[in-house]
C-alpha cells in the first residue's frame, strides 16, 4: 500500500511532510505534492506533518477523493523530486480550508 496526497494540498503545498520522508517519495508541482507510489514505504510519519490533513493510506481515501490515487501516480513521473522543506504557496491560509478544489491543479 501507499499513501495519497489529497485534494486538500492544492494551492496551499506545504512541504512538511517532505522532511520527515526516509525515502524521498514526494513530488513537486507548482501548487501541489503528489507521492510516488512506487517510492512510498508505507510508513506514515508524513500524515501527522500536513497541516491541512491532506496525506492518506491509499485505503482510507474517501470516495471523493479517489480520483487523487491515480493523479499521485500521473503526476509522479512528470514532476520533480522535493527533499527539503519550503516555505507554502504565498496564500495557502487562505487555501486550506476551501474544498473542490480541483479545478485548480496545476499539471
Amino acid at each position: 500500500m501507499t499513501h495519497v496526497v489529497t485534494e486538500a494540498c492544492i494551492r496551499c503545498k506545504y512541504t512538511d511532510c517532505v522532511d520527515v520522508c526516509p525515502v524521498d517519495c514526494f513530488r513537486e508541482g507548482p501548487n501541489f505534492l503528489v507521492i510516488d507510489p512506487d517510492e512510498c514505504i508505507d510508513c506514515a510519519v508524513c500524515i501527522p506533518e500536513c497541516p491541512v490533513n491532506a496525506i492518506l493510506p491509499e485505503e482510507d481515501v474517501p470516495a471523493d477523493q479517489l480520483a487523487f490515487i491515480k493523479i499521485n501516480a500521473d503526476l509522479t513521473p512528470k514532476w520533480p523530486s522535493i527533499t527539503k522543506r519550503k516555505a507554502p504557496l504565498p496564500d495557502a491560509e487562505q487555501w486550506k480550508d476551501v474544498k473542490d478544489k480541483l479545478q485548480f491543479l496545476q499539471r
